[in-house]
């Protein structure tokens, strides 16, 4: 116990410096482990009547983080009423302490996971955020190879005229043999990121209503909001891009630059379609951290029969039955139970 208890102590007065977004959650992590290895190893040593107090709460652990089929949880939960009533055996201590011992574990595999996500999540925004900047920048010195001008239509003065429209100017009544492409100016690619990011923003906004507060230490959900903020602004730019491309039938000549703007606004904040598979795993991780039991599961634990102790110990009534139930014996007849049968059988 004091092996952990020094190693807690250490892990927590550690300074990592620059380092500590990285590694300073890894050193919180290991302070919380060395303090439950020490609980447990304290569970071991305490008098019977602290054992028996904290009986209920070992309970508890084990049904939020063991699964149901958990032979340890199984035979904690047959032997929990036996303990409490204050008829502890060395054998019930050596189980109350494994039990929690694999309930800690189960945890802080948990926090592991949790922490393992968002950690990906942020170094994918980080990744994404810098792919949408070398893009703005290689925009603005080489404002043609990535041109995203339109030549909608005609002039209606004359034919011999043409309309240029580009996300950050809009060029009117020029020669028919202009090309768009040498129209396009260094800021049009970061004029679309930036329509883009607000319709990401949108998306950030309306999600929030499904986010739920959380016990974990981490902060998850503020991971998978701030992926959707650079991957607007991608989205934006490859849908401009592919309309310019005419791969979008009837998208081909986009009017005027509100419409650019627009339509990367739009595809900006379609790119929820994508990330709300990232927001649904993440809520899915973050319930599995000490997450209350299911309805099955609390069917699956209401079928477990108690075991009351030695047989001598046990009043005659259902714990007696229970254990003819497990033993195979037969059932005693109950003469409460024969006058049910014959009413019923008058009855029908």
């Amino acid at each position: 116990m004091e092996e952990h208890l020094e190693r807690a102590h250490s892990a927590a007065d550690e300074d990592f410096g620059w380092r500590r977004p990285w590694s300073g959650s890894i050193a919180r992590e290991g302070v919380w482990s060395n303090l439950r290895g020490a609980d447990v190893l304290l569970l071991r040593l305490v008098p019977d009547a602290e054992a028996v107090g904290r009986a209920s709460e070992v309970m508890a652990l084990v049904e939020r983080h063991l699964d149901r089929n958990d032979p340890r949880r199984v035979r904690l939960a047959q032997r929990i009423r036996y303990i409490v009533s204050g008829r502890l055996t060395p054998e019930d201590r050596e189980l109350l302490a494994r039990s929690l011992d694999s309930a800690y574990g189960n945890l802080d595999a948990e926090l592991a996971r949790v922490r393992s996500l968002r950690n990906m999540l942020w170094t994918a925004t980080v990744l994404v955020f810098i792919g949408v900047a070398g893009l703005a920048l290689y925009g603005s010195l080489a404002p043609r190879s990535l041109s995203l001008c339109f030549a909608p239509k005609a002039s209606a003065g004359d034919p011999n005229q043409m309309h240029v429209v580009c996300p950050s100017a809009e060029y009117h009544d020029l020669t028919a043999n202009t090309v768009p492409s040498d129209l396009a100016r260094s800021q049009d690619i970061l004029t679309v990121e930036i329509a883009g990011l607000l319709g990401a923003a949108l998306t950030v906004i309306a999600s929030l209503r499904r986010i739920r507060g959380t016990s974990a230490p981490y902060m998850l959900p503020l991971a998978s909001a701030a992926l959707k903020i650079p991957t607007g602004a991608l989205s934006a730019f490859l849908g401009v891009l592919l309309i310019r491309g005419a791969f979008v039938p009837g998208l081909s000549d986009l009017d005027s630059r509100a419409q650019v703007l627009a339509w990367a606004a739009v595809f900006g904040a379609a790119q929820h379609l994508v990330t709300r598979l990232v927001d649904d795993r993440a809520q899915m991780t973050l319930s599995e951290v000490g997450g209350p039991p299911g309805a099955t599961a609390h069917q699956g634990n209401a079928a477990i029969r108690q075991d009351d102790g030695p047989p001598g110990d046990r009043p005659n009534g259902q714990p007696a039955a229970m254990e003819r139930s497990m033993t195979g014996a037969p059932d005693v007849p109950d003469g409460n139970a024969d006058r049910s049968s014959a009413e019923e059988t008058t009855v029908t």
